[in-house]
């Protein structure tokens, strides 16, 4: 009897471990298709269930830690230090997002994309530490991420924050070095509508006793005070640092440490050296723990490589590549296309995410483009191609329905179709410049490929 009263109680275990394997993603892309749907919200603010999930999990790093957050500017600010620190022989980890094409660009060691394997085993580590604890895409992803960069025993590690700072997945993790590149509008409807209350959500990364790093000229009181609240040994743009420059070069001036004749970021833009001036403060802050010379800051500073961030991509007409997403970002990148001289003809490939400011983008930049291509985007948040129209209609775009028009908007139903349309209708002399989501970036990308080959 013995032997039998056992196997109706072996038989589901057995069962029920035969489905959980059967369930379980074996690829990247089935893992990613899960937790695109496994979470009920798709942001939710809040560190209690990741710290739960970090303490089993163990993360920790035995190396100087790097935290990036700011409304436009952390890639940048991300990718200068990752690229000064290896050209002076450092082991880089980089946690850096949204990604393009693949989801193994958001990790990088020393440089390379993550492999999926690697990335698997990471997945595979918090699920099984989780337990009943629900997590969102993005929180499950950062956790494997950083565990990923943990257990790979590096010199330094950079981590770029993603939705405002005090209540987003990374802030975690006690970083050495603190830093806000800017601070201007954007995700009001969790972040606040001012940039008093943004800035001190942005100041939430900030530790007491560590450096804490703000790039912006500007920076809300918000962010002084709690810096100071908490303690943090805080360095303002302009009182702690600072650059000048010419048209040949620029120098870095710091509490004790002064960089002369540098090259220019090859990152274009009016705004990279506030980034790349916060970048060489946080370096000034370690400069104990992590040195770099001279020679290693020049190069990896004109060396620096970043997609989509005013990318001028080489041919005609020529093609400009920048995911500003806000009217910030979107002034920065009216300047830049001020600043380029003269085109006959601008075209824009325009696709946003429907709860961006979408009007303040659009006034930004409405008086520097002639034909207008907007998308659609493939994703249930953004906005559709016919409401980007419908907003530059009530913004005064006035388009012109004649064979040779100062003005057009046609609607698209994705990045490729559209940029395929304004490459068959501009002249070799005209610019392209794509905008507005990561994803009109990427599906440019994508649709480049074959052309670039």
């Amino acid at each position: 009897m013995g032997r039998f009263t056992f196997r109706p109680v072996l038989r589901p275990i057995r069962v029920h471990l035969m489905q959980a394997q059967a369930n379980t993603p074996t690829t990247l892309a089935e893992w990613l298709a899960v937790l695109e749907n496994r979470h009920s919200k798709t942001i939710d603010m809040g560190l209690e269930r990741v710290t739960q999930v970090q303490q089993k999990l163990d993360i920790r790093f035995d190396c100087p830690v790097i935290t990036v957050a700011g409304t436009n500017g952390k890639g940048s600010t991300c990718s200068m230090l990752e690229s000064i620190l290896m050209r002076a022989g450092y082991r880089v980890g980089l946690y850096i997002k949204p990604h393009f094409l693949h989801f193994n660009e958001r990790a990088r060691l020393e440089g390379t994309p993550a492999s999926d394997a690697a990335l698997l085993a990471a997945f595979a580590a918090v699920e099984a530490q989780r337990g009943e604890i629900s997590l969102s895409y993005f929180e499950f992803t950062t956790l494997a991420i950083m565990k990923l960069l943990a257990d790979a025993k590096l010199d330094v590690v950079i981590l770029e924050v993603g939705l405002g700072g005090r209540l987003d997945a990374v802030n975690v993790i006690d970083a050495d070095v603190a830093i806000v590149t800017s601070i201007d509008i954007d995700h009001t409807e969790y972040l606040g509508n001012t940039r008093e209350a943004i800035g001190f959500e942005k100041a939430g990364i900030f530790r007491a006793g560590k450096t804490a790093i703000c790039g912006d000229p500007l920076p809300p009181k918000s962010l002084i005070a709690h810096a100071e609240a908490i303690g943090a040994d805080l360095w303002l743009m302009g009182r702690d640092f600072n650059y000048t420059g010419d048209k040949q070069q620029w120098a870095y001036g710091g509490r004790g440490q002064r960089r002369n004749s540098l090259a220019y970021p090859s990152l274009r833009g009016a705004n990279q050296l506030l980034n790349a001036s916060a970048a060489l403060a946080a370096l000034e802050a370690l400069r104990n723990r992590l040195p770099v010379g001279a020679q290693e800051v020049r190069t990896g500073l004109a060396t620096v490589e970043l997609p989509g961030r005013f990318q001028v991509m080489p041919g005609q007409p020529l093609v400009i590549l920048d995911v500003a997403h806000n009217p910030h970002a979107a002034a920065t990148l009216a300047q830049n296309l001020d600043n380029m001289g003269f085109h006959p003809y601008t075209y824009a490939v325009f696709g946003s995410m429907l709860d961006k400011d979408i009007e303040g983008v659009i006034s930004q930049l409405k008086g520097k483009i002639d034909h207008w291509c907007v998308t659609d985007l493939p994703l249930p948040r953004a906005a559709s191609a016919q409401q980007l129209k419908d907003k530059l209609l009530e913004a005064g775009v006035e388009p012109e329905f004649k064979p040779d028009a100062a003005c057009t908007i046609e609607t698209f139903e994705s990045p490729a179709a559209a940029y395929a349309n304004a490459q068959s209708r501009a002249g070799e002399n005209d610019r392209i410049v794509v905008f507005g989501s990561f994803l009109t970036v990427g599906g440019v990308i994508e649709a480049r490929k074959p052309e670039l080959h």
